[in-house]
This record gives C-alpha cells, sequence and structure tokens, in this order.
C-alpha cells in the first residue's frame, strides 16, 4: 500500500484540472435534459484524454523540457513560432484567467449550499467572503512552491470529491440498464451537438497537456519511471470520467426544470434525497471549485515561462507572477456575484474547438525523434491519436457550423 502510495504522480491533479465547476455544471445540464443518453461521450473522452495525457507524462520525462517549451524549439520558421505561441498563450493563460471565477465560484456555491450566502463590505464594496478565503487558501498552497505538499493537498482534495460525487449518485439509485445503455451505445437526441462538444472539451483539456508534461518532471527523473507514469495516468483519468459520469446520473435523477448553476444540483437533490444528501454534494463541489482554482493558474504559469523561456521553477519570480495575476483576476471577478452559466458554457465548447491545435502539436512532437529518441509514438499510439484528431476537428467544424447557425 505504501509502495502505491508512493507512486500517486500528477494524474489526480489532472482529473482534478478537469473536474471544476464547469464540468459539474456541463454534467449536470446533461443528464437534465437528455438523461443517460450521452454517457458514451465522456467513455469516449476518457479514452481520448489517456492517449493524450500519456503521450504529455512520456514527452516529460524523457526530455526534462515542459510541451510549451519545446514547441518553441522545434518549430524553426519564426512566423509561424510566434503566430503558435501567440495562440497558446492567448487559449491557455488568457483562457485560463477567465476560467478561474468560474473555479472560485463553483468553491463558494459549495460552501453556500451547506453555510449560506456569506458578504461583506469593503470600502463600500460589496465582495463574497468565500471568495476570499478560497483565494487564500490557492495563494498559500501556491506561493509555498513546493511539488509535494502542493500534491498531497490536491489528492486529498481529489479523494474527497470523488467519494462525495460517487456516493451522490448512488442514492439517486439509477435505472442500471439505461446506464449501460447510455455508456455504449452513442445516440445524438436533438439539441445535444454542443453538449456532446463541450462533454469533450471539459474532460480533454489542452491546458492538461501542458501541466502533465511540467509536473511529472517534478515527480519522475528516470526512463524506468515510465510505468509509473503510464499507470499513475490511466487509474487517475478512469477515476476522473467516473466522476463526471456520477454527476450526470445524479443529474438525470432530479425533477427540477433548468440548472443555472452547479449549485442548483445541490439544491434539487435535497427535497428528493433527504438533507444529508445536499451536504455531500456541496462538499464535492467545492473540492471541484478549490482543485481547479489551483490547477488552472499553474498550467498558465508552465505555459506562459515555457513559451517566452522564462525559469519553470515555481519559486521564480515571473513564474509566482503569473499564477498571482491569474489568481487574483479570478478572486475579484467571483465576488461581483455575475451568473457564469453561459460563459461556463461558451468556455467549454470553445475548449473543443481548440483541442485539435494543441493535440495536432503534441502528435507532432512525440513521433520527432530528435525528442524522444526511441521512446517516440509506435504505430497504434499514432492511429489513436490520428483517429481522437479527426474526431475532434470534426466536432470542432460542427461547433463552428452550430454556432453560426449555418447547420
Amino acid at each position: 500500500m505504501k509502495k502505491w502510495i508512493n507512486n500517486i504522480g500528477p494524474g489526480p491533479l489532472i482529473a482534478a484540472a478537469f473536474i471544476g465547476p464547469g464540468t459539474v455544471t456541463l454534467c449536470s445540464i446533461a443528464g437534465l435534459n437528455f438523461g443517460y443518453s450521452l454517457l458514451w461521450t465522456l467513455v469516449l473522452s476518457v479514452i481520448a484524454t489517456i492517449v493524450l495525457q500519456e503521450m504529455s507524462a512520456r514527452l516529460g520525462i524523457i526530455s526534462r523540457k515542459g510541451l510549451s517549451e519545446i514547441i518553441r524549439n522545434e518549430i524553426k520558421n519564426p512566423v509561424l513560432k510566434n503566430i503558435i505561441i501567440l495562440l497558446i498563450l492567448s487559449a491557455i493563460v488568457i483562457g485560463n484567467t477567465a476560467y478561474e471565477a468560474g473555479n472560485i465560484s463553483g468553491g463558494v456555491l459549495g460552501l453556500e449550499a451547506v453555510f449560506g450566502i456569506k458578504n461583506i463590505d469593503v470600502l463600500n464594496i460589496n465582495i463574497n467572503f468565500y471568495s476570499v478565503v478560497l483565494g487564500v487558501i490557492a495563494f498559500c498552497l501556491l506561493f509555498v512552491g513546493n511539488y509535494k505538499i502542493l500534491e498531497k493537498s490536491l489528492i486529498f482534495l481529489v479523494i474527497l470529491m470523488s467519494v462525495s460525487f460517487i456516493i451522490t449518485a448512488i442514492i439517486t439509485k439509477p435505472n442500471i440498464s439505461k446506464l449501460f445503455e447510455g455508456l455504449f451505445i452513442p445516440k445524438f437526441p436533438e439539441g445535444s451537438l454542443l453538449i456532446i462538444i463541450g462533454l469533450i472539451g471539459t474532460t480533454v483539456v489542452p491546458y492538461n497537456l501542458f501541466l502533465h508534461a511540467s509536473l511529472v518532471k517534478e515527480k519522475w527523473s528516470k526512463i524506468s519511471d515510465l510505468k509509473s507514469a503510464r499507470n499513475d495516468t490511466i487509474i487517475a483519468m478512469i477515476l476522473g470520467g467516473i466522476v463526471s459520469m456520477c454527476i450526470v446520473i445524479s443529474s438525470a435523477s432530479l425533477n427540477i426544470e433548468s440548472i443555472e448553476s452547479a449549485a442548483d444540483l445541490a439544491k434539487g437533490i435535497e427535497p428528493l434525497f433527504g438533507v444529508h444528501s445536499k451536504y455531500i454534494l456541496a462538499i464535492g463541489l467545492f473540492s471541484a471549485g478549490i482543485t481547479s482554482a489551483i490547477t488552472a493558474p499553474l498550467a498558465a504559469s508552465y505555459v506562459a515561462a515555457g513559451c517566452l523561456g522564462w525559469s519553470l521553477k515555481m519559486k521564480s519570480f515571473k513564474f509566482r507572477m503569473v499564477w498571482m495575476f491569474v489568481l487574483s483576476i479570478g478572486v475579484l471577478s467571483s465576488s461581483s456575484g455575475y451568473k457564469s452559466i453561459e460563459i461556463i458554457k461558451f468556455a467549454q465548447v470553445t475548449n473543443g474547438v481548440l483541442l485539435p491545435v494543441i493535440a495536432g502539436l503534441l502528435i507532432w512532437i512525440v513521433n520527432k525523434e530528435s525528442v524522444l529518441g526511441k521512446f517516440k509514438n509506435s504505430k497504434w499510439q499514432n492511429i489513436f491519436g490520428i483517429l481522437i484528431l479527426i474526431i475532434t476537428y470534426f466536432l470542432g467544424l460542427k461547433s463552428i457550423l452550430k454556432v453560426f447557425e449555418v447547420l
């Protein structure tokens, strides 16, 4: 058991990163509107995540560099390099800043479901007290700059989140036959396209590909560690997928008209399954919010440092400035009380559209012998990778046409 615990790596952190309030909200909407029929999308997403994150982890261990750093070094054309770097910085750093408000707000909703709303007045400005508390917790863990402390803290929160959502799904007593039908028989109910793309986008998260390649270097240093890294990735991604599925299952059992925020899932479950079920779900929602509130700024720092040639050490000044900026904007925005349901939905769809670009760059790099040597992609890894690219490109194109009402 001790050896197994010691071999736990960044996998749970990556799972924590993709199960945020946006995931909870989108999975809740999927379950409420379409029941179990979109569970197959999460199965597909988990397989895609395992394939891509394994490539990312392998790249980090063998090259000892982050993905953004390698992209900057490997693209020789200066014009193309600048375009790609600008795209990555815009998508990841600016995108994560936008997401951070939702991450903080999600954790706040979990606390409010249990303790009620608590605001404070500072210089005649109404500020949500819980937003500040979550911001301070995230700040302290990131500022310490110690990977082991960060890893243990997030693993504890991931376990707490997983247990909460799994218990919630169990107490709803799902229809097992319909559940398995939803898992293994693909269906496209009317009006479900953007939700399908969103579910893929919220599971196969572009910034996780950068985060994983950077974090594995903190945990493992030898080629013999590749097996441990692969097992860590597979187990953590499957667990993350199960958690997302549990949210869909829980939501599918509710008899409410609409979900405006992830907290509505906690409120809606109380009259059906008792007051304690609300608390269990609220704990999961809080954990989802705080874990994503930590990993999003961390990923932004790694991406910015790699793209701009800065030090990748967690205690370096520029590295800290990036995550401080992302976290600060998130705390300030989450205190405004703005309902972000549409922003979250749009952001998840945007993630699904951006994914093919980032995944394409990753697959190109892990096929370069100059970077990975004999550990470059095998034939089967490329086949799976290309299949994932085709699916994501197709769904991304469909989402663009859908948004502009061409299709």
